[in-house]
């Protein structure tokens, strides 16, 4: 049998994913590696949440759970979109655990998209944003956010991306890869054009506490938006929970009934003892100071690189404030190199793991990606390597 889905014949390894392998391939082999490519917060989970989920466990919560989550996990999910980003949630109908916020994604993707229909998406963007589209036979729409705009689209670039199969605006803010966010005015300014096309918006805010400007503003939260977003979120990056895999979606009660069908035919259930342990972290007042000194300690990093950039001066490196995230997107279109090149060549040469900005789309190009979820001195040092490497260039 030689008959396969051709639809992944469309997709591409994540890039992420691959440099990982490669720098522990070198690892293994001796070679001395500063990772600045992975997504993965740098601080360990709170000790008092994994007491929590021990505890959870010693009492038996090992076994199946509800499909829509346990209860009390999904009214903390709602006090906590209340308390951060403004906006009610009825816990009992318009709120879904789900594995991690990629679950989140596909389940509402699952629940709105029919074969053929256009998504609008960003780029540069989280390649799992497209892909996951892709699978479910929906077809892409590439919506330009250049540098020069901030990372965000000119306004007018919905318009002419629009069509006729459009069904679906896709966000992600703060941004992977740019920690780019845009304004409450911007966001009012598109749901209303979502409301005139009758399209639905899905909000990636796995970022969302994430910020060291002006909070960033939840598409939900935007008068008359709720009706028409689907928000997905998870614990992973604000409580350093990614390997735990919790997440959820908030939205309408009938978009909540679509995904609770997916996933009780797909992962059944959350493991029981996680959503304790999540719910214990998304209402501890001191598991909030944890994510707060978390933002606090990558806002220093990402002030340490801006001191470095401005003493450096280099002309060959770029680099763009982000505004929320652990991300710099940064700028060596100066060199006249593509990005994988540049990726391979800084990880040769100097020892740098990064990912290379293509990944995230044709505006990415000529730009890489390092995070400063990492050390302070790893931060500093895969920096300086790599703007001494783009000087030799």
């Amino acid at each position: 049998m030689n008959n396969l889905n051709t639809q992944f014949d469309l997709i591409r390894q994540s890039a992420t994913v691959a440099m990982a392998d490669r720098i522990l391939a070198l690892k293994a082999s001796g070679h001395d590696i500063v990772g600045l490519q992975v997504g993965d917060p740098d601080f360990g989970t709170p000790p008092a949440v994994m007491d929590v989920a021990f505890k959870a466990m010693h009492d038996g919560l090992t076994h199946y759970g509800p499909s829509r989550g346990y209860l009390d996990l999904r009214t903390a999910v709602a006090s906590k979109l209340t308390r951060d980003e403004s906006v009610s949630y009825d816990p009992a109908s318009e709120i879904l655990i789900t594995h991690g916020g990629i679950h989140a994604y596909y389940l509402a993707m699952q629940s709105i998209l029919n074969p053929g229909d256009d998504v609008l998406i960003p780029d540069p963007s989280w390649a799992t944003h497209s892909n996951m589209a892709i699978m479910l036979r929906g077809n892409v729409i590439r919506v330009p956010a250049p540098a020069e705009n901030g990372f965000i689209p000119f306004f007018d670039s919905w318009l002419k991306a629009l069509t006729p199969k459009t069904r679906v605006i896709v966000l992600n803010y703060p941004s992977n890869p740019t920690g780019a966010y845009p304004t409450r005015e911007y966001l009012q300014k598109l749901q209303d054009f979502a409301a005139k096309h009758d399209l639905w918006i899905v909000s990636d805010e796995v970022y969302g506490s994430l910020y060291y400007e002006e909070k960033p503003t939840s598409a939900a939260a935007i008068e008359g938006a709720k009706e028409r977003t689907l928000l997905v979120n998870s614990l992973s990056k604000s409580y350093a929970m990614t390997g735990w895999r919790v997440g959820y979606l908030a939205a309408p009660a009938r978009i909540i009934e679509n995904a609770l069908k997916a996933g009780q035919n797909s992962i059944t259930c959350v493991a029981p003892f996680i959503q304790k342990a999540a719910a214990f972290a998304l209402t501890d007042p001191a598991i909030q100071d944890v994510t707060a000194n978390m933002r606090a300690a990558y806002g220093r990093r990402r002030d340490l690189v801006l001191r470095l950039s401005h003493q450096l001066e280099s002309e060959k490196v770029k680099v763009i404030p982000p505004q929320g995230a652990f991300y710099f997107f940064l700028d060596l279109r100066a060199l006249n190199m593509s990005s994988v090149e540049m990726c391979e060549k800084i990880l040769d040469e100097v020892g740098v793991g990064l990912v290379p900005g293509s990944a995230f789309g044709e505006q990415g190009e000529g730009f890489i990606r390092m995070t400063i979820a990492a050390s302070d001195k790893d931060v500093e040092a895969g920096f300086r390597k790599i703007v001494e490497w783009a000087e030799r260039q």
